[in-house]
């Protein structure tokens, strides 16, 4: 018997001691502690369990050389960097990459990218609203600009009205970036994008007129890297629209594969001793070029005397080159989708320029053109086509749930139909979304970051959430949607949604190559520093990065199975109350996209890059971090409002089914080599049974949609940027006062209902039933005023436009119709 106790307190001895060094073990990497404190750790359970001398032969030895860089980087680093520089595992980024990579800065995508995001850095993240003045030039000048604008009439004379244009440049509206001293505006990017969202929301044609000479171009190229004489002589033009600029970048070989610019610039000395250029090129989509006085344009600047001292291929450069220049030919137009804003294509040939005054920056420019681009569009990509975006959404909130309201179909609004509901619920919770990502973003760009990657999730997400947007309104009106003319608000909107999915970068492009492919090494706190440490053979550098990644790995390992058995419950939140659970979700999302993301760089190197379909859906899984991460932001700096719960909700439930999905599909597509789809079976297994969410309840969007189906505090501030028309007669007014007029006739209504059914009136359709139930005395006379009026405001709001055959057709202008002055923009190129 005491040989049978002594045996089972030996054995439950061995138990504990193998639990408490598990849990321990587990503790330190789950809290990724550094590699000396490990090793004191280790040392600390073999002495406090009386471990054999074995054991501390085994484990110490390993341990001291990986805790001590002098030992470790000879025996160890030197080796693994010499094998994969042989191998050529890993990938070769050329200098085009490596600037592209560079550009900006990493911001909290390098949080959420690593695995083991501090939350609290995204709660304490800049959220500013609008100074004072960029408040009342909102409310004035912006304002008073959409109400000069009629959207269908735009669309009719295929321009924006002379008196429009010229207050535009009264007002200042194309100098908005430019500094003060420089006679701009000199706005924050906050109070930019707040300028376009309510643009968008009147007009596309008006918003990009306004957005395109504020984002890359001659202005923002200037500010940043003009020299003194430059600035001078361009900037106060272009703040007060003396000189109308645009940006010469897309030629038929280079769209998305920029780098390939074909367009040249030669250096030669000029009989009087100065540098000139003789440039040649042929750009198209160039937005305003047909009207500009000044152009942007980025070449190839080629120096075979080597007079610049850089060579002779210096590399892509940006110049300024006044269009009345000899050689330069615009006039002509494209058409995008029939959205009437000027976007054309121009050329040059033999077009001779004084080097210093058109290289941008002077001689020290020449060659940094791609640079510039780079850096620019890490800020700039984040303004201009998610305001586009966030503006359209609200306008499809607004119209569409008053709409739904309105419209009845089998005696209900058909708002309160379920298959009504779903697309409602969409709309609202994805404007709620857009708004907080705009202003996240904003808040970024207003603090001095310029996050590459964050700018591109940005455009990608804010014009595909409006693409989805634009189409679920397009369902809900129906017949309504798709009849054209002045009481249609959405058609406009949904003919120009493909152009802010090309423009900036196509949404294709963006996706596969940016997001992840530029994250994964920029935004990764080890990848980019070996990378750099491999190509250029420093063993020192490479060993400092090296096994911080291992460790790395093997944090996010322990943290993803952690908290995945507890579904995040071991994850300290960032804050409590209603959102806590979301907050402890996005930390087991991050700490499991992290490990999948290093797992699929471990394993395919170089190739992960050609796998786009996976590169994708790990930018997917990213993207929507960062979104959910916009969303929790708003809530908590807008005071975690009760009434906005039933949004977040439906945001957050949305945002993680999106990265299940994105999840799953690596799992079940990430080949391993020599295990084939050994995922599939395994992680992609788990993920279906423990998914992140399997989307939002039918009951949340039900309380998601009504947000939009009656007039509300909640209502207004979720669409609080858009134009509302001071006009009674335009197309949202007379939707708004149907909306509360037929709420406010709701109980009217609902007397109306309870009389048929005690028997008191016949059943009829109420309007038939108000004279009756007056004379019953159920309603008042003013109660059926109130309905008469109601149901005419009804009819009003639903109606459509139909014209005359003769009207319809004075719409197709012929090339005799058209003034000598734009006959060269309607003829076709050719």
């Amino acid at each position: 018997m005491d040989n049978y106790l002594f045996g089972t307190f030996a054995s439950l001895s061995w138990t504990l001691t193998l639990v408490v060094t598990a849990a321990t073990l587990v503790t330190v990497l789950y809290l990724a502690a550094p590699m000396w404190l490990f090793t004191v750790v280790t040392t600390a359970l073999l002495w406090l369990f009386g471990a054999p001398w074995w054991l501390w032969v085994v484990a110490l030895p390993p341990l001291a050389i990986l805790t001590s860089p002098a030992i470790r980087q000879p025996l160890l680093s030197s080796k693994i960097l010499a094998f994969l520089r042989k191998s050529g595992f890993m990938p070769q980024i050329s200098a085009t990459e490596r600037e592209a990579i560079g550009a900006g800065t990493v911001w909290l995508d390098g949080e959420l990218f690593s695995g083991q995001p501090d939350l609290k850095k995204i709660v304490r993240a800049e959220y500013p609203d609008l100074t004072p003045d960029e408040a009342e030039f909102l409310d004035g000048p912006v304002a008073r600009a959409c109400e000069m604008t009629d959207d269908w009439q735009v669309f009719q004379s295929r321009d924006l009205p002379t008196a429009v244009w010229d207050y535009l440049k009264q007002e200042g509206f194309f100098g908005m970036i430019i500094p003060k001293e420089f006679g701009g505006l000199g706005m924050s990017a906050s109070a930019n994008s707040a300028v376009v969202t309510k643009l968008a929301s009147r007009s596309l044609p008006l918003a990009i007129t306004v957005m395109v000479p504020n984002s890359l171009g001659p202005g923002e190229l200037l500010t940043h890297y003009g020299t003194d004489a430059q600035k001078q002589r361009w900037l106060p033009a272009l703040a007060n629209g003396s000189e109308i600029p645009c940006f010469a970048l897309t030629e038929p070989g280079a769209g998305s594969d920029a780098g390939a610019i074909q367009s040249k610039g030669v250096v030669f000395r000029g009989e009087d001793g100065e540098l000139y250029l003789r440039l040649s090129w042929n750009k198209r989509y160039i937005t305003l070029a047909a009207i500009a006085t000044v152009l942007g344009l980025a070449f190839q600047l080629h120096d075979p005397e080597n007079l610049l001292g850089k060579g002779p291929s210096p590399g892509i450069t940006c110049a300024l080159i006044p269009t009345s220049t000899d050689g330069v030919v615009l006039g002509e137009r494209h058409d995008p989708m029939g959205v009437p804003f000027y976007n054309c294509p121009t050329s040059g040939e033999n077009v001779v320029v004084k080097l210093e005054d058109a290289i941008i920056g002077g001689q020290a420019g020449a060659g940094r053109g791609w640079q510039m681009l780079m850096e620019c569009l890490a800020a700039g990509r984040g303004v201009s086509l998610p305001a586009t975006a966030t503006g359209g959404t609200q306008l499809v909130a607004r119209a569409v749930g008053a709409y739904a309201a309105v419209r009845q179909q089998f005696g209900l609004p058909i708002g309160k139909f379920e298959g009504i509901e779903e697309p409602l619920a969409r709309i609202a919770g994805n404007t709620y979304l857009l708004e907080a990502l705009r202003r996240f973003v904003c808040g970024a760009l207003d603090s001095g970051q310029q996050p590459a990657v964050v700018t591109a999730i940005a455009k990608y997400n804010s014009t595909e959430i409006w693409r989805r947007v634009i189409n679920d309104g397009m369902d809900v009106l129906g017949g309504a949607a798709i009849s054209r003319g002045p009481r249609n608000l959405l058609a406009h909107g949904y003919m120009g949604t493909p152009i802010c999915i090309t423009v900036e970068g196509a949404n294709i492009l963006t996706r596969t190559l940016m997001i992840f492919g530029q994250g994964a090494i920029r935004c990764h706190p080890h990848a980019y520093a070996e990378l750099t440490a491999i190509q250029s053979g420093d063993a020192r550098a490479f060993d400092r990065a090296f096994w911080p990644h291992l460790g790395h790995v093997l944090t996010n390992s322990v943290r993803t199975v952690v908290l995945g058995a507890t579904r995040g419950l071991l994850a300290w939140p960032a804050t409590g109350g209603r959102a806590r659970r979301h907050w402890q979700r996005l930390q087991w999302a991050s700490a499991e996209f992290a490990l999948t993301a290093d797992l699929a760089m471990g394993t395919l190197g170089g190739n992960l890059k050609r796998k786009e379909k996976l590169t994708g859906r790990f930018a997917d899984w990213f993207s929507w971090m960062f979104l959910a991460s916009a969303a929790l932001r708003r809530f908590e700096a807008e005071g975690r409002r009760t009434d906005d719960v039933a949004l977040l909700d439906w945001t957050l439930e949305h945002a993680f089914e999106q990265m299940q999905q994105a999840r799953v599909g690596i799992y079940g597509n990430l080949r391993l080599p020599g295990l084939g789809h050994a995922l599939r079976w395994t992680a992609g297994l788990l993920a279906r049974l423990n998914p992140f969410s399997t989307g939002p309840t039918d009951g949340l969007g039900q309380r998601a949609a009504r947000t939009l189906l009656e007039p509300s505090g909640l209502r207004d501030r979720l669409t609080q940027r858009i134009h509302q028309p001071a006009a009674n007669d335009s197309a949202l007014a007379r939707l708004e006062r149907a909306l509360q007029l037929c709420t406010d006739a709701e109980p009217v209504l609902k007397k109306l209902k309870a009389a048929m059914r005690a028997g008191r009136l016949p059943k009829a359709r109420p309007a038939e039933l108000l004279e009756q139930a007056v004379e019953g005395g159920i309603l008042t006379s003013a109660e059926s005023d109130l309905v008469k009026t109601a149901e005419a405001a009804r009819s009003d709001a639903i109606a459509v436009d139909s014209f005359s055959l003769s009207d319809y057709l004075r719409g197709a202008v012929t090339d005799a119709e058209v003034p000598q002055a734009d006959a060269e923009f309607a003829r076709p190129p050719g």
